[in-house]
């Protein structure tokens, strides 16, 4: 196994009967899905519906009148075994490229093989960076890095909240080519507002729409045909716009 591969498979993730309110609003009630064991699932819906408030009561970071039901499809715990990436990059300006990738185990005092360090950064195509500060890279150079220190934790759960989406065309789609690559096995849940993101990425595309939200049946693009997958592109775009309306 290389240094990049991931020691760990990912779990199905249940969530039961969700509630997260926020000034008397509530984004969503009675929200229950299930992620597949080593899926990559691809959830839209328009600005402020609650994909990300939904990301964070995955992690255990939503208020603390939310509630809900989150349990690994194992059995086992979630505490410990979810990487987070998110939109920014995060980046500590004091620390080099390295350093930033390996912040999470210096934070928890645990030993790292600084050669893993190397061998996520020669993946990501910033083998030449490792020592570079974060203020002399470009945005998709800082969105490497930031993939970079999500593989570093190595875990089967991984939360993604639009970590492409300011980036330009070319950069976000070899970005989200990395990604698929290198998160292969892990069970992925990424939050998009880009149809052909979801479409391109996802085993499952599900929309989060309407007060409270709900969500839609999963859509599986894997094995259309590129007029099946642009009919579905439209069909989206379609089911966005009205729930944006």
């Amino acid at each position: 196994m290389d240094q990049t591969s991931s020691a760990v498979a990912g779990f199905g993730l249940h969530v039961r009967q969700a509630r997260v309110a926020f000034g008397g609003a509530v984004l969503f009630d009675d929200l229950s899905f299930d992620l597949e064991p080593g899926s990559f699932t691809c959830l839209l819906g328009p600005s402020g519906i609650g994909k990300s408030t939904l990301l964070r009561l995955i992690a255990g970071l939503a208020p603390e009148d939310a509630r809900g039901q989150i349990r690994a499809g194992d059995g086992g715990p979630l505490a410990g075994r979810v990487a987070w990436m998110a939109q920014t990059d995060l980046l500590c300006p004091w620390l080099d490229v390295a350093g930033n990738v390996a912040l999470g185990a210096r934070l928890r005092g645990t030993a790292y093989a600084p050669a893993h360090v190397t061998a996520l950064l020669e993946a990501v195509g910033l083998g030449d960076k490792m020592r570079a500060m974060p203020n002399t890279l470009s945005g998709g150079q800082r969105q490497r890095a930031a993939l970079a220190r999500t593989l570093m934790e190595d875990r089967p759960l991984v939360l993604m909240d639009e970590p492409f989406g300011a980036l330009d065309a070319i950069t976000r789609w070899r970005l989200q080519e990395l990604a698929l690559q290198l998160l292969k096995g892990r069970t992925v849940l990424l939050v998009t507002h880009d149809p052909r993101e979801a479409l391109r990425m996802g085993d499952a595309v599900r929309v989060l729409a309407g007060r409270p939200a709900t969500l839609g049946a999963p859509l599986h693009p894997r094995g259309l045909s590129p007029n099946e997958l642009l009919a579905a592109e439209h069909r989206l775009l379609d089911e966005l716009a009205a729930t944006a309306a």
